[in-house]
């Protein structure tokens, strides 16, 4: 079973538009705030039936962020 099959992960527009909305309300200035928007952002995607993601992606992907916030952003 695909995590787009699993149950656990079903489309849910409720779900989606709840994670987004929190995601936009604490979005701010600092690079922090910024990233934790970022992250439940792409954690929405899971509920998106427009979008096809897993769990593992999300954990890389939120991985890559925090390294490039780490080295001080893509420019370098």
């Amino acid at each position: 079973m695909t995590d787009a099959e699993d149950p656990e992960f079903e489309p849910d527009p409720e779900r989606v538009a709840a994670l987004r909305e929190i995601a936009d309300e604490i979005r701010g200035e600092s690079s922090e705030r910024k990233q934790l928007a970022n992250i439940l952002y792409r954690t929405s995607d899971l509920y998106d039936e427009s979008e096809d993601t897993s769990p593992e992606e999300i954990v890389r992907n939120v991985k890559f962020i925090l390294e490039v916030t780490e080295r001080g952003g893509l420019e370098r």
